[in-house]
């Protein structure tokens, strides 16, 4: 890691601690090595940066929408950390092979799969353009969930902290049982049981489309510690 980027990065931990009451002892669950995708509820621009410093030096990536680059503060940040740009709307075949590229150098590649920020902070439905990677890349997916981040400017009005909370859950592959070929269909049950692995690590008040968990099912998903046929 460059010494300009250990230095970002220590200044951006800094800032976090200052107006952050945190709590990120989570993220020691995630694997120190070999390639795999975290996902992640989109509620603010603030958690790309937050789970890259707390996870640094672990090698991590990311896909950000390419009008980051537009503006000179966050293209910055988006060279510096040298994130992935996305053109949205349609299938970015440079961003799937930047993402390919990243896994093979076991990078951690994270992934938004409802596409756009959840306004009120609930989890949006997943769009099923998010298992093209999952299920092309066939490497571990680590569900993290986060809360409290929002809070940072009304907080600080009122001279306190905003308390954040991180929750890491188990790693597992999406996986069609019977090895066929995957229809979109089957592509959106499977970013919903994706989704469903988000959602109990959160309130309930916040898990939004995923908070009626008697309808989540595992079709797809193969935890890493479970046996494999």
């Amino acid at each position: 890691m460059k010494i300009s980027t250990r230095f970002v990065n220590a200044v951006v931990k800094t800032l976090f601690r200052l107006v952050y009451r945190l709590d990120v002892h989570q993220l020691h669950r995630v694997p120190q090595t070999g390639p795999a995708l975290l996902l992640s509820n989109h509620v603010t621009n603030l958690e790309g940066p937050l789970l890259y410093v707390f996870l640094s030096p672990r090698k991590l990536t990311a896909l950000g929408k390419i009008e980051l680059w537009k503006n000179p503060f966050t293209r910055f940040f988006m060279k510096t950390w040298n994130i992935i740009p996305l053109h949205r709307g349609s299938v970015d075949g440079d961003a799937m092979r930047a993402c390919f590229d990243r896994l093979s150098d076991d990078y951690i590649v994270g992934i938004a799969a409802e596409g756009t920020r959840s306004r009120d902070g609930r989890l949006q439905r997943g769009l099923p353009g998010a298992t093209l990677l999952a299920t092309r890349a066939d490497c571990p997916i680590i569900p993290v969930a986060h809360w409290g981040l929002p809070g940072l400017f009304a907080n600080l009005r009122r001279a306190r902290r905003a308390s954040v909370t991180v929750r890491v859950g188990s790693p597992f592959f999406l996986r069609k049982p019977d090895g066929s070929t995957i229809s979109r269909s089957d592509r959106q049950r499977m970013v919903d049981e994706m989704m469903y692995q988000l959602a109990v690590l959160l309130p309930p008040d916040l898990r939004g489309a995923y908070a009626d968990t008697s309808r989540m099912t595992t079709d797809f998903v193969v935890h890493v510690d479970s046996p494999t046929e």
